[in-house]
């Protein structure tokens, strides 16, 4: 460590180290009224800042318990202690009184020894987040409790060294930030230039005499050519073998196009039970229970293989209507994507089926316009696949960048 610096406590050096409250409220309200205060807990607080888009108010009989043993003024610290977001950290900016969870650590410093902003980016580096978090508790749900946090220790360099250190990192997060920001912006530009390429892509190549149709209408004409896998006891968990005929799920189509993840596969004899739900190569495979609307296309090399419960398999005919054009269709084209938002019962299209699907209104070109609109849109998302890998990339290393500038801030390399 670096000279004049020196190894404390955050008991030592705080003024109060207090959690919130140990009941949740018996009621909670989704905006403010008279005599609602605001509630944060662990969810508010992510990314280290405090997010009040989602936040929920109680009454006043609630918050005056708690705010009478634990207030929050301009300047403390909160912490989380527990959740999705332990170890997150931020400043308090609001000026108004509010409640606080158990989940929530309240750290107001005393500040002739410790800064706040100076803590706060202690936390946020990877050294102050193993030392504050490395204490946890808790097998299923992680927490810090909070003797540990006032244990955990901290380098502290004198406060003119701190306010120094403070501005630096600062500035540097602020410019880190804008240009974060501008990534992030470029990625969800790619997207929207993705969508409208799409659009003009099949406005170009399918004509006027495009058919009207429905996806049920392009199945093969026999029985079977839409389904879905075996349900209940057809097919149990505990009749997975470790080799076989393989059983396709929802990690095989999730992220839009075939891969292999999690490998599970049934007897030979098990399979003649089951041989109706075969899938055959070209066949489009779209997910319908947990991340539901995803699509993929069964490769030319597929073993013998059937599909689970979770998955509609439509087995094409091969006179009307390709595999690839309708992948594309199914996944960007905006008659689909209106006729699937307004039949979806959740934000993961909790309600999709196999009837939703066979209803879908479809605008069939001809058969060598289809091969057009699929090779053009295949080049299309290779081109957006690069420019996503820049701008993921890029996001990344501002990322690792911060963890730098945090690691040299507290090691006294500033």
């Amino acid at each position: 460590m670096k000279p004049g610096w020196r190894i404390r406590k955050l008991g030592d050096v705080c003024a109060m180290i207090q959690d919130g409250a140990h009941e949740s409220p018996k009621q909670q309200f989704d905006r403010p009224g008279d005599g609602r205060f605001l509630y944060i807990t662990s969810k508010n607080i992510r990314n280290n800042y405090l997010d009040l888009e989602n936040v929920s108010y109680v009454e006043a009989d609630f918050h005056k318990r708690i705010y009478s043993r634990c207030n929050p003024g301009v300047g403390d610290i909160l912490l989380t202690k527990d959740g999705a977001n332990t170890g997150n950290v931020t400043l308090n900016t609001l000026d108004q009184p509010f409640s606080l969870l158990s989940s929530v650590c309240l750290i107001r410093t005393n500040p002739k020894d410790l800064l706040p902003a100076f803590l706060s980016y202690y936390v946020q580096s990877p050294d102050g987040l193993k030392n504050i978090t490395g204490q946890m508790t808790g097998a299923a749900i992680k927490r810090i409790i909070l003797r540990n946090i006032k244990l955990a220790s901290i380098p502290l360099p004198s406060i003119s060294v701190q306010q120094r250190i403070v501005g630096i990192l600062d500035e540097s997060f602020e410019g880190i930030a804008v240009a974060k920001a501008n990534a992030e912006q470029n990625l969800k530009n790619t997207s929207l230039l993705f969508q409208s390429s799409y659009n003009l892509i099949f406005n170009q190549v399918a004509n006027e005499s495009c058919q009207r149709t429905t996806v049920s209408d392009v199945a093969y004409s026999a029985k079977g050519s839409m389904r879905t896998g075996p349900f209940g006891s057809q097919l149990l968990h505990s009749e997975f073998v470790d080799e076989g005929v393989a059983v396709l799920g929802i990690d095989n189509a999730v992220n839009n196009e075939f891969r292999w993840d999690k490998r599970r596969y049934i007897t030979e004899e098990k399979y003649k039970e089951l041989s109706r739900y075969r899938v055959k190569p070209g066949d489009v495979l779209i997910t319908i229970m947990g991340t539901c609307g995803r699509c993929a296309i069964v490769p030319d090399d597929i073993p013998l293989a059937i599909n689970t419960k979770h998955l509609c398999c439509i087995t094409l005919d091969a006179t009307k209507c390709r595999p690839e054009f309708l992948h594309g269709y199914f996944l960007y084209h905006p008659l689909a994507l209106d006729f699937l938002a307004s039949r979806a019962k959740g934000s993961i299209m909790e309600g999709l089926n196999m009837g939703i699907i066979a209803e879908l209104p479809l605008l069939l070109p001809s058969l060598e316009q289809q091969q057009k609109i699929a090779e053009s849109v295949d080049s299309l998302r290779e081109d957006t696949n690069r420019l996503e890998s820049i701008y993921k990339s890029k996001l990344e290393k501002f990322d690792a960048l911060k963890k730098s500038l945090l690691h040299h801030a507290f090691s006294g390399q500033l």
